[in-house]
This record gives C-alpha cells, structure tokens and sequence, in this order.
C-alpha cells in the first residue's frame, strides 16, 4: 500500500498531524508512507516508523513548488492521498482514495478538524519520533536524578513571548525548596537563528549555571527527546510547545494574540494560561506570574489523561 501526506510548512501544524499519521501507520502497518512537508518541519518526520522517503517543498514563484512535488509523485498509483493543505494537488495524481482538508479557517481545535477527515472521534492525539540515539544525546544534556523544567521562552513573533523576568520568576517558584520541583535545574530551548537566540538570552542569563542553553543546538527528533526527560515545559505558543505535548511531558502553554481555542497543545498533560484581553495583539504582557504559576501547579498535580 502507498500513501502520501501533504503536511504543513509549520512545525507546530506538522507535529499537530502526527496522531493522524500514527493512526495511518496502526491501520496499515505494511504500508510505505511518502511525507511532504515544509523545510523547516522535515525532522519532525525523520524517525518516523513505515516512512518510504520524505519530500520537502521549499517554496517558490508562482507555486512551482507543486509542480516539483507532481514531478515526484506522479509516476505512482497511490493508495490513498491525505492533503491537510488544501491545495487540490490530491486530484492532480492517480489515487484510490483522497482526502483533502478544507481550506481557510476551520472552527474547533486542529486536532479535531485533522480527526474528521477520517471520522476518527476523538482524535487520536500526536505523537513524537526519535530513537535509541537521541535518548541518549538527551541524557548526556539533561545528567543527573534531579527534576529538569524546561523552558521555551521564543516564538516565531514577538508579540506572542511572554516577558523574560516572568519566566525567571516562574522557574525560582517552581524550583525554590518549598515549591513543587525543589531544586530543578532549566533546559532552556528556542530554534535557531539570531531572534531566537536574543529573546531566550535574558532567561540564560539570569539563571547561570542552573540552566543548560539549548538554543538552536538540537535537531527536532534531539529536542523531542530532551523533552521527555523533563518534569514540565513552560513555554510561548510555539512548535516546540506542541513537540513537548506530543512526548507526553506536562506541557504548559502560554497565550495571548494566538488562538487557544484552535491550537492549544493537543497531549495526555497539558494546559494554558491565557492573557486577560486575548487574542489582543498586545495582550501578553497582561499574563500575570500569579495565573501561570497556578497553571503549572495545577499540571503537576493533575491525573494522566486516558
């Protein structure tokens, strides 16, 4: 059997389709599955179980990008075509089956809307990739017994970060000797490139010796790893938000300008803290410490979800 799944540019929409690609793989074990996905999302992807081979489409003029994922695909008969991009492309290739997402905004939370497209309720819920060779990494980066938090204070725009000090004050709440994590060290995890690098820099430098830097180091699979050795993860409406909800570590995500409603982290323990005025462009800020130390208390505490 062969599939091919055309998946998003975005790390967070890519990691979000995974369940369905997991369910995918439990229907047809057998099957080889062809991904094709954003650059930027490929490790996503890259330890996934049955993956034939993955294409990635680097945008270009014009939409020419399609026409270099035809030129790939078109040679086969698939079994079945899943485009969550609504693009049309499945109707371009021969197919037995196609499912196409519909474009423009949905109503509900993505999971959903990607569970629907097979009639799959509840949806089944994402997951994260990585072999023997990322725990390992993971485990040299993040030694000892002690209880990790981990930290993602970048996103992909600013106005979804929530200030630097709060996410040091939370970090000494959670770790202080009374609190809930005593003595917890920071990873602190960001993507790569210059913005990153300066929206995490004010959190490494605070908390010193007591946080390990993680920004722009690791591959996607290495940091879905690094994640599931964490006590909890706090961070920014982001891709990497919703790579730690798919390990199954306690994942707190928080809002402002981006919608919850459609993207809060989809995973066994999770939860959010949203900014009073949301989705106001400038509402972060408003995110009180108080309201996001709550959350977390209540993650830590709260039951595995089935």
């Amino acid at each position: 059997m062969r599939i091919l799944f055309i998946t998003s540019t975005r790390i967070g929409d890519a990691v979000l389709s995974t369940g369905l690609l997991d369910h995918l793989i439990r229907a047809y074990p057998q099957a080889k599955v062809v991904v094709a996905c954003g650059p930027v999302a490929e490790g996503v992807f890259a330890r996934m179980p049955n993956r034939a081979w993955t294409i990635v489409l680097e945008k270009q003029r014009f939409r020419l990008h399609w026409l270099g994922l035809w030129r790939q695909v078109a040679g086969s008969r698939w079994d079945l075509v899943v485009d969550l991009r609504g693009s049309g492309f499945a109707w371009m290739v021969r197919a037995k089956r196609r499912v196409v997402m519909r474009g423009g905004r949905n109503p509900g939370h993505r999971l959903a809307q990607l569970g629907a497209l097979l009639g799959l309720d509840p949806p089944p819920l994402p997951v994260a990739w990585f072999g023997p060779a990322e725990r390992t990494r993971a485990a040299m980066l993040l030694p000892g017994e002690g209880p990790w938090i981990g930290l993602g204070p970048t996103a992909n725009w600013d106005r979804k970060v929530w200030p630097p000090e709060r996410f040091i004050a939370l970090f000494e709440a959670l770790s202080a000797p009374f609190g809930p994590l005593p003595g917890a060290r920071a990873a602190i995890l960001g993507g790569p490139g210059a913005q990153e690098r300066a929206m995490a820099a004010p959190v490494l430098a605070a908390l010193g010796d007591r946080a390990v830097d993680l920004v722009g180091t690791l591959s996607l699979p290495e940091a879905a790893a690094v994640l599931a050795r964490c006590a909890i993860f706090i961070g920014n409406d982001s891709g990497l938000m919703h790579l730690s909800a798919a390990t199954g570590t306690p994942t707190l995500g928080l809002f402002g300008p981006s919608r919850p409603e459609e993207y809060a982290p989809a995973g066994r323990r999770t939860a959010i803290a949203v900014a009073p005025g949301s989705p106001a462009v400038d509402s972060m800020p408003g995110l009180t410490l108080a309201a996001a130390l709550d959350a977390a208390e209540r993650l830590l505490t709260a039951p595995v979800a089935a």
